[in-house]
């Protein structure tokens, strides 16, 4: 059976958030005198829970709450999210799903509020049915969104796959009980994501011309 029901991550699969994003995590780090990550580190250790990636690389809980540097890092993020270009071949995969018939969504772990603007800023939230964001900032977890999306939406599990960029987008398609396929070229390194176990690309444009995007 072809695939008819795409859920697309957003940060790091379709928008190219890294740069960005290691800039914001290394000036909370330098503010509190912890060593820097250059962008290999940074692909080994980024994970979710966000607590938890941020406990590992020296944020001391007892010390301060996690709602404080979670908050600067929303801040310094916000400002300068509007400069993050797509990944290459965001739109072309985009309107060759769409061009084959398939239902396109978005399950993200950013702001709802946020998500929409960053969308409609990307010229690109025509493609989608629907997107879903969480209703906080802190990017918990996308799977009770997930689930949400499914019972609104009359979406055959059969037929839908997740596309994202961590193994979190990996274990949000498991919970969802769909397939999986992952991109090689977001928030963490291909090494960690192969050991998922799911079909990995090195990047997007990988989609168009490989069979593997087929059930």
């Amino acid at each position: 059976m072809q695939l008819k029901t795409i859920i697309w991550d957003w940060n790091g699969t379709l928008l190219n958030d890294l740069d960005i994003c290691i800039s914001c995590i290394n000036a909370l780090l330098k503010a509190r005198d912890l060593p820097l990550l250059d962008i290999d580190q940074y692909k080994e250790v980024f994970a979710f829970p966000i607590r938890d990636y941020y406990s590992s690389i020296g944020f001391d809980f007892t010390y301060e709450d996690f709602e404080v540097p979670a908050r600067e890092f929303i801040e310094l993020y916000e400002q300068g999210v509007t400069e993050c270009q797509l990944h290459p071949a965001s739109t072309e995969v985009l309107t060759h799903f769409r061009n084959k018939g398939m239902r396109q969504f978005v399950l993200s772990a950013m702001h709802q509020t946020m998500l929409q603007e960053t969308l409609l800023h990307n010229n690109i939230i025509h493609y989608f049915e629907s997107f879903s964001g969480l209703n906080n900032h802190y990017a918990v977890s996308k799977v009770a969104r997930g689930l949400e999306l499914f019972k609104i939406f009359p979406i055959d599990k059969n037929t839908a796959c997740m596309i994202g960029d961590t193994i979190h987008d990996y274990q949000v398609a498991q919970a969802l009980e769909i397939k999986c396929v992952l991109i090689a070229d977001g928030h963490q390194s291909k090494q960690r994501l192969e050991s998922t176990g799911a079909t990995v690309f090195n990047n997007l444009a990988e989609l168009i011309y490989n069979t593997d995007i087929s059930l």
